[in-house]
């Protein structure tokens, strides 16, 4: 059995020719996302790590099997290091507002700037514009689907998309109960549905989260080594298992677990 998933670290533009350890970046390039190329038992799912020089596009994905629900779990950020998710509070932004904003660059004011740290967590509804700023290192968890519709790109030569965007667009805030800073330990439940489910277990998981996670799943360990099936599992690698118990949890270990919803 194949445990550990596939490689492929993509060059972006706004990536990063050093990357924080674990990864490295092959020398003269820069490094952007990389990607863990999913079973097909668990191909719903796609899991990436991103890491970014400059801030990423003012975008947006639309919802349903065919669309995107992500979320993001910042591992590092630079001082002064923000993530763009939903408006900024106020009245909702009607269709023509925000095709006005997305072509003369003043969308970039109006989405609301969260200061980030290690451990802001966010989940990106579909419908939600968003955008990542520069200097941040996290893993996303998403649907395994790459619609995505550019509004705004900071005057770079990229084919924006408005119609198709705004159509999908909510212009209005983040749910705030869908922005959560983690703490340090614990364990903790983080996404329950509608597309998958997400959680961060330290050592063993409970009872309850065991019975959760019924089936094949995706490991993501964050801290120390894990073992699949016997094959050790690193920071940096994702792993599939085709059911919890071959997933081995020593003690001081911290990882993310992974599913398709409903299993």
């Amino acid at each position: 059995m194949t445990v550990l998933l596939p490689i492929r670290q993509v060059e972006k533009p706004w990536g990063r020719e050093e990357l924080p350890a674990p990864f490295a970046a092959p020398e003269g390039t820069r490094i952007g996302e990389i990607w863990f190329e999913p079973p097909p038992e668990l191909d719903l799912l796609l899991v990436k790590y991103l890491f970014t020089s400059e801030k990423l596009s003012i975008q947006v994905h639309p919802p349903g099997t065919a669309g995107k629900e992500e979320c993001w779990l910042v591992l590092d950020a630079e001082p002064g290091a923000v993530l763009g998710v939903g408006f900024r509070e106020g009245k909702e932004i009607g269709p023509e507002a925000m095709r006005t904003a997305a072509l003369d660059g003043s969308i970039e004011d109006m989405l609301e700037w969260h200061p980030v740290k290690r451990g802001d967590f966010f989940y990106i509804p579909a419908g939600t514009v968003h955008a990542i700023g520069a200097g941040v290192s996290l893993v996303e968890i998403q649907q395994n689907n790459d619609v995505t519709y550019r509004l705004y790109d900071y005057g770079r030569p990229r084919e924006l998309h408005l119609d198709d965007g705004i159509a999908v667009s909510l212009g209005r805030p983040l749910d705030p109960a869908m922005h959560r800073k983690l703490p340090e330990g614990g364990a903790l439940r983080l996404v329950d549905g509608p597309w998958f489910r997400l959680d961060r277990v330290e050592g063993a998981p409970d009872a309850a989260t065991a019975a959760r996670f019924s089936g094949p799943l995706l490991a993501i360990p964050l801290a120390g080594e894990i073992s699949v099936a016997g094959q050790a599992v690193l920071p940096g690698q994702c792993a599939f298992a085709p059911s919890l118990d071959q997933i081995n949890f020593p003690g001081g270990t911290q990882c993310l677990l992974a599913q398709p919803y409903p299993n």
